[in-house]
């Protein structure tokens, strides 16, 4: 596997959110969401799971996330550019799954993070903004 972005994804959701990584699964021990305090929702999960899952004709396993747009538009033209995936074991369309290998830059992650964590919140802060 290459150099995981997992790690900085981890630092960027503690120093940003003061999110708490959680590891819910015995079964998937490399599966770690991190949600909202007040409302609990996700508005990521990091999994490893092997590249072919997502139809990349690559050996090995790879680190990706898991985060939630609320404008499709924007969804379908990022899974038509290097990296990005409809999201994987996650049925709703408006998830999408990133690469952390380093195929996406780290800023782009950021700012997607972001973007989920705006589109979870409760709907009382949604308001406000």
């Amino acid at each position: 596997m290459e150099q995981s972005l997992r790690k900085s994804v981890f630092e960027f959701v503690k120093k940003r959110y003061n999110s708490e990584i959680e590891y819910l699964w015995q079964k998937f021990p490399g599966y770690a969401v991190f949600r909202h305090d007040d409302n609990r929702k996700w508005y990521g999960i990091v999994m490893n799971i092997p590249y072919r899952k997502l139809g990349v004709d690559k050996e090995g396993i790879v680190d990706i996330l898991n985060v939630k747009l609320d404008d499709v538009l924007l969804r379908d033209l990022l899974i038509q550019q290097e990296g990005y995936f409809i999201g994987y074991h996650i049925s709703r369309g408006s998830w999408i799954s990133i690469l952390l290998d380093g195929t996406v830059k780290m800023s782009e992650i950021e700012n997607l993070i972001e973007t989920s964590y705006k589109v979870t919140e409760p709907k009382a802060k949604k308001k406000k903004l």
